[in-house]
Order: C-alpha cells, then sequence, then structure tokens
C-alpha cells in the first residue's frame, strides 16, 4: 500500500503548531492522494550540535528511516531549526526516492525574522515545504518552474513565491509512482549522497 506517516517531535504542544500539523497533513493527502496516518515520534535531542546551536537533518533522516512503518514514507515536522554541514541551514530534507523526510517550521515563522507571528504565512509555507520534502521521497527532484513546489527554495521569499502543489509535468510523474503498482514498491534505503533538501 502507498501510505504517508506524518509525526510531530514532542516539541510541538501549542495548539497553533498542532493545527499547523492537521492542516499539513490534509494537504499532502489531497496533493499525492494517498493516505497521510499520525505517528508518534521521539525528540531529536540526539542531532543537537551544540557548536551551532542547530540540529543535524541527517541524524533525523536516519532515525526515520528506523521508525518508518513497513512499506510506507514518513515524513517528520519539528521546530528545530534544521542543518546539513555544507549549508547554513535547510528548510527540511527528505530520502531522494525514499522513505524518509523531515520538515523545519524554524525558519518559516515570521518570528525567526523579527516579524509579528502570523498562523496564516506560516501554515502556508509549511504546506509548501511539506508538499517539496514529501514529492523527494516519491522520486521528484528539484523543478526549474519556479512557481512549482518542487523549485529549490534557500530564502523564505523563495517559498513564499512558489505554490503549495506541483506543476504539471511533476504532478504527473507523482501520479504514476502512486498508481502503478511496479512503481509503488519503495526503493530500498539511499545512501546519505541522495539527500535532498
Amino acid at each position: 500500500m502507498n501510505c504517508l506517516y506524518m509525526g510531530a517531535t514532542p516539541e510541538l504542544v501549542n495548539a497553533a503548531d498542532r493545527e499547523t500539523l492537521a492542516a499539513i497533513g490534509s494537504h499532502l493527502a489531497r496533493e499525492f492522494q494517498v493516505p497521510v496516518r499520525p505517528i508518534d515520534l521521539p525528540p531529536i535531542d540526539f542531532a543537537f550540535d551544540s557548536a551551532r546551536q542547530q540540529y543535524a537533518s541527517i541524524a533525523v533522516l536516519e532515525m526515520l528511516l528506523r521508525r518508518c512503518p513497513g512499506d510506507a514514507r514518513l515524513l517528520a515536522v519539528t521546530t528545530h531549526d534544521l542543518f546539513i554541514p555544507v549549508l547554513t541551514f535547510v528548510f527540511g530534507q527528505a530520502q531522494l526516492g525514499g522513505r524518509a523526510g523531515v520538515v523545519s517550521l524554524a525558519r518559516l515563522r515570521q518570528e525567526f525574522y523579527g516579524l509579528p507571528p502570523d498562523p496564516e504565512v506560516l501554515l502556508a509555507r509549511a504546506a509548501k515545504e511539506a508538499v517539496h520534502e514529501a514529492g523527494h521521497m516519491f522520486g521528484l527532484v528539484h523543478c526549474s518552474n519556479r512557481e512549482c513546489a518542487m523549485t529549490l527554495s534557500t530564502r523564505v521569499v523563495q517559498i513564499d513565491f512558489k505554490a503549495a502543489h506541483f506543476c504539471p509535468p511533476c504532478a504527473a510523474r507523482v501520479r504514476r509512482v502512486t498508481t502503478t503498482r511496479s512503481e509503488n514498491r519503495i526503493p530500498d534505503p539511499l545512501p546519505p549522497e541522495r539527500y535532498e533538501n
């Protein structure tokens, strides 16, 4: 069965965060046309890098791979700021064509930039990044269409510009993966060098 599990790390405790998580799950179910099921996740304190004051996203992905149920994919949502060694930060990261992905809400919040909280902006950005990272898990690479959810975003303004859905060619690729039985099988986990952000 083609299924997507989604869970939050335990620090997402307030009502606004939980509403955002529920809305992301509903959006993913509509966009991918697959069931999105909740899953409990542990804290990611093990991934904290004290020198950077951030969390290592590759370590989080490795933990998610160990917790991912059977023949499914798992997307985690966290409020912690994520990084990979070669970049200052990442909004999220996923295993290309694999089973694990993570999205950080830290830099999607207006408060990160010294602005007042805006739940609508947070939800829009979170939905776009969740679709982007889940798209990588379903085998999509970055898209050159700047309005497609699969376009690379290295700045929050790029997230604001793109849509929360795929362009027609990317949508067709996802439909093929989610509707063709022979392609429904999730490949064996890819080595770390095949992670996408």
